[in-house]
């Protein structure tokens, strides 16, 4: 199995497959994958790219980070582990959005009371 490298920096314009190619011309690549919104799909700038050997995964970080990438200095290291995230459960029904208690909604939050004659 080869070797993860975090690539930071990209433009926002590069595709994966312009990553790839650029990757490739130190060893063989066998992903290469860029982080995207989830809602808007636009690029967050960073990246992952799987080389197949240790040897090139070393060769890729001390060739290509620091180096110029479609107009910015792109950075190429050792990717660390994923961590493990935290689990949320909203709750049957609540779709991932909270209630507005304590936002100021109406009739709640500091103050309520008066602004609407209530007591």
């Amino acid at each position: 199995m080869g070797k993860k490298l975090f690539v930071g920096s990209i433009s926002y314009q590069a595709t994966e497959d312009d990553l790839r190619e650029l990757f490739s011309r130190i060893g063989a690549v066998e992903s290469a994958k860029i982080i995207t919104d989830s809602h808007t799909g636009q690029s967050k700038g960073f990246g992952f790219v799987e080389m197949s050997s240790e040897e090139d995964a070393e060769k890729a970080v001390a060739d290509l980070n620091g180096s110029s990438f479609m107009d910015r200095t792109i950075v190429v290291s050792e990717a660390r582990p994923q961590q493990k995230r935290e689990q949320r459960d909203f709750g049957p029904g609540r779709g991932g959005h909270g209630s507005d208690r304590g936002r100021g909604g109406f009739g709640k939050g500091k103050g309520a009371d008066k602004r609407w004659g209530r007591r």
